[in-house]
């Protein structure tokens, strides 16, 4: 075995192999990440590393894991240095990242937590927490229950008081989640947890911080171990931390920073106004697209998107999904181009050398399924348009939930697994419909089905 990616290892790396071009010891922090997974080394902490190469100085990051302790065990044994690949048909590329200086496990040490949000160098709050790591209720609201226990809010809580007591100056708290309006989310349900516990904090939040919406994309799927050989192989180290991604990479940013931001806009991303429909597209074409993909491609006995998306059967539904049904629902921005971006996608989503696993994208699907799909279904029900892919999409969904993948890919991996699959039980197809999709709803939207929409989702759920 290799010895292992480290500081103290970082000379003896191919000369080939990019690395962080700073030093890494004489940056402060300036940003503090929740969630710090895959997604977030391979994006957010990939243009940060980027931006201090380009000469920005004092933007490392503290990770910040709520609960489990695996990311941390991955990354501080390596000084917080691991690697991006870069797959795609023409071959590999991989760059090591010096941006993430170390990971907090905050059930192991909330203090530290609450000492690098108060701490006078941190000037920004990112956060990949997935849509369930928001704790709302089903009508949108904070659920009080969730919201207390291990979540972001106390620690916001704690931190943001001790900085407001200090004197220090507000923060930028930037949510890079698949919300609609994830800012405006985060900003909504940050008020309503600090007006619960502290009122006075509330108003100083709300004239202090701010809370930009923004819109991330790339796709990054579940390192394997083939994967860690392969970057072994390539630097000379063991990386536990490896990430594997596609050449794409796009993030737009609310131009509306409490204070000082690290120059990503230099280094690729993009500073708006209006993040609104960036955020739509993503949302309803590509990620609509993924999940679609997901649900049918599992049932057809698919592994992999690229399989996915090559298969005769599920392909159409994909395209007109994306050009048909979501993108008329869209406001684009000036020089917006939607059926270019559901070309681009095609292209991404057959990538040969990217293996992301569809089980990975079906994960959570209770907490997806509203704004990739529901939104787009009631937008286009209220202009008398139908919506066959989408349908056909959330018939596969409804059956994934009820069990029908098991025995091929394992349990139901998602927050409201047990009460979708109670509704199978002891229900007709119509009821159980109603009880999921209906008003009140275990995933309930915008579009409460019609007659005709529960016969056309009846009739798919019986093929």
């Amino acid at each position: 075995m290799s010895p292992r990616l480290s500081s103290a290892n970082l000379p003896g790396v191919p000369a080939g192999v990019l690395r962080p071009g700073y030093d890494r010891a004489a940056q402060a922090a300036g940003i503090v990440h929740f969630g710090i997974g895959a997604f977030h080394r391979a994006h957010q902490a990939w243009y940060t590393d980027l931006a201090m190469a380009a000469g920005d100085a004092d933007w490392g990051i503290l990770g910040v894991s709520l609960r489990s302790p695996s990311v941390a065990r991955q990354m501080n044994p390596q000084d917080g240095l691991y690697t991006v690949t870069e797959c795609s048909a023409q071959g590999n590329a991989t760059r090591i990242v010096g941006s993430v200086q170390r990971v907090i496990v905050a059930s192991e040490d909330g203090e530290a937590v609450i000492g690098a949000l108060a701490a006078p160098e941190t000037r920004i709050v990112t956060f990949t927490i997935t849509e369930k790591g928001y704790c709302r209720a089903a009508d949108g609201s904070l659920d009080p229950f969730l919201a207390h226990a291990g979540s972001i809010y106390p620690f916001l809580e704690a931190g943001l008081r001790r900085r407001r007591d200090s004197g220090l100056p507000g923060l930028t708290l930037l949510s890079c989640d698949n919300l609609a309006h994830n800012g405006r989310q985060l900003e909504r349900l940050t008020a309503e947890y600090l007006t619960q516990v502290d009122p006075a904090l509330a108003r100083w939040v709300a004239r202090e911080c701010t809370f930009p919406c923004s819109m991330v994309d790339r796709i990054v799927p579940a390192t394997t171990a083939a994967d860690r050989k392969a970057v072994a192989a390539a630097i000379g180290l063991e990386d536990d931390g490896a990430v594997m991604t596609e050449p794409f990479s796009q993030w737009v940013i609310e131009d509306r920073f409490a204070g000082a931001h690290p120059g990503w806009e230099r280094v690729g991303a993009d500073l708006v106004s209006d993040v609104a429909p960036y955020e739509a597209a993503k949302l309803r074409m590509l990620n609509g697209a993924h999940s679609a993909l997901a649900y049918l491609g599992l049932e057809h006995g698919h592994s992999f998107v690229h399989e996915a998306v090559s298969d005769p059967a599920i392909r159409p539904l994909i395209e007109r999904l994306m050009r048909v049904e979501a993108l008329p629902t869209i406001s684009a921005a000036p020089g917006q181009d939607l059926n270019a971006y559901a070309d681009a996608l095609l292209e991404r989503f057959g990538n040969p050398a990217l293996n992301h696993r569809l089980i990975q994208i079906a994960m959570d699907g209770s907490q997806k399924v509203p704004q990739r799909w529901l939104e787009t279904l009631a937008e286009n029900r209220a202009l008398g348009r139908e919506c066959p892919a989408i349908l056909a999409a959330l018939a596969a969904w409804l059956r994934h939930v009820r069990g029908d993948n098991e025995a091929s890919w394992g349990p139901v991996d998602d927050p409201k697994a047990g009460a979708l699959s109670d509704t199978w039980r002891g229900h007709e197809v119509a009821g159980v419909i109603a009880a999921v999709l209906g008003r009140d709803g275990i995933v309930a939207s915008a579009w409460d089905p019609q007659p005709d929409e529960v016969a056309q989702l009846a009739s798919l759920l019986a093929r």
